[in-house]
């Protein structure tokens, strides 16, 4: 059973699934869509032409769906689609799409976005990523699935984190980072592989043992970057997580890779 706290504001025209919960002093906007047992536990906020995926909950004073902080934006019928049982804490803002990036912000399934994390317009997240406490996105930024974001941590436009990567920290990120990766520092730097990670997701020693060799030989002094790609593929091409570094690597993006220090191994 659909319940709504008589203090709330739902407009007539939102869409509403089965057994939603909606909280004391929310606010629920038009063009908003909230899928089966979705809860806004109260205080909360969605406007825009916002869509949540069935069992999310929103925590108090969340502002989900309104318009980007972008002084392109024009009023266009950006969208913002989030997925099934993401969990939103206190004070998290996440912002539509814009026209300059494909109109739509999109969240995955299985995120947590932890107290005063921020999304900015037209990101892309995939499934269980989460954001500690501040973690903030700016614009177009990709989240690859299983990623970690740590607390206080600003990614820069435009960046890429790949799949099971781990951002530390008070860290700042202007460069993209492989999947698999663990970068901190004031400006990430790479310090290696998500080993802790890796075993968490149960990825076998041989798996591991091979990535690393792999990663030493990506961040070598030796050659050209596009030779030691090569040299890679030729000995770990059967390695899963090793072609996926590698086509990180190759794909096209406006951000240069983060790179470790010299002296750093994985």
């Amino acid at each position: 059973m659909t319940i709504i706290h008589p203090t709330a504001v739902v407009d007539g025209k939102a869409g509403l699934g089965a057994d939603v919960k909606i909280g004391p002093y929310s606010v629920v906007g038009p063009d908003v869509q909230l899928g089966d047992g979705v809860e806004l536990l109260s205080h909360v906020v969605v406007a825009g032409r916002t869509k949540i995926g069935a069992g999310s909950r929103i925590f108090p004073f969340s502002s989900i769906g309104h318009q980007p902080q972008d002084l392109k934006y024009k009023g266009e019928p950006s969208e913002l689609i989030i997925g099934e049982r993401n969990v939103i804490r206190e004070h998290v803002t996440i912002n539509p799409g814009t026209e300059g990036g494909g109109m739509l912000t999109r969240i995955g399934n299985d995120c947590l976005f932890m107290v005063g994390a921020h999304v900015a317009h037209d990101c892309q997240i995939e499934d269980h990523v989460i954001l500690v406490n501040n973690a903030t996105l700016a614009g177009h930024v990709a989240v690859e699935t299983w990623a970690i974001v740590g607390g206080l941590s600003a990614v820069h436009q435009f960046v890429r984190i790949g799949k099971h990567a781990m951002i530390g920290g008070k860290t700042g990120v202007e460069n993209d980072v492989i999947p698999y990766g663990m970068v901190t520092g004031n400006r990430a730097r790479l310090q290696g592989l998500n080993v802790i990670g890796l075993k968490r997701r149960n990825f076998s020693r041989e798996v591991i043992h091979d990535m690393r060799k792999a990663y030493r030989m990506i961040f070598a002094e030796e050659g050209t970057m596009s030779e030691r790609l090569n040299d890679v593929v030729e000995d770990f091409r059967e390695n899963i997580p090793v072609m996926e570094i590698v086509e990180f690597i190759r794909r096209d993006s406006s951000r240069r890779i983060c790179q470790p220090h010299m002296d750093d191994a994985a």
